[in-house]
């Protein structure tokens, strides 16, 4: 398990919050939670509301879309410091994808209401955040 201190250097890894300072870090650090997950646990289901932010810090995992016609595709793979279910973090709405650990996974848990107090008190922590998620998302569509 890591300490406060630990998991706020490496939050600091993590593409997502690299622009935040160490009091936003710390702050965030303090509310995230471990999780392990064995080799083939569903991590997140598609099509369930979404708990919050999932950050790999050591193992693999799979995202896999179930289409309408029912062929699963994998859409993306996660390592240590990748991130999933940043949009779980602004809204309640089902999850796009469902992840599975390929490998035992542990993760760091950040939920939307924790996340979301925190960015309440520190606005410059939320428009940090939101500028990366633009950047995420417009990679995507350019992959498209």
């Amino acid at each position: 398990m890591l300490n406060t201190q630990d998991t706020a250097r490496f939050l600091e890894r993590v593409p997502l919050f690299q622009t935040l300072g160490r009091r936003q870090l710390e702050l965030l650090a303090k509310r995230a939670v471990e999780r392990d997950f064995p080799a083939g646990a569903i991590i997140v289901t598609q099509g369930r509301g979404g708990e919050g932010l999932f950050i790999v810090i050591q193992g693999k995992a799979e995202a896999v879309r179930e289409r309408q016609d029912g062929e699963r595709v994998t859409v993306n793979q996660f390592g240590p410091t990748d991130f999933f279910g940043e949009l779980a973090l602004l809204d309640d709405g089902p999850r796009t994808a469902s992840v599975i650990a390929v490998e035992p996974t542990r993760c760091l848990v950040l939920s939307r209401w924790d996340f979301l107090a925190e960015v309440r008190q520190d606005a410059e922590m939320a428009v940090l955040v939101l500028q990366e998620l633009a950047k995420r998302f417009r990679l995507a569509l350019e992959a498209m």
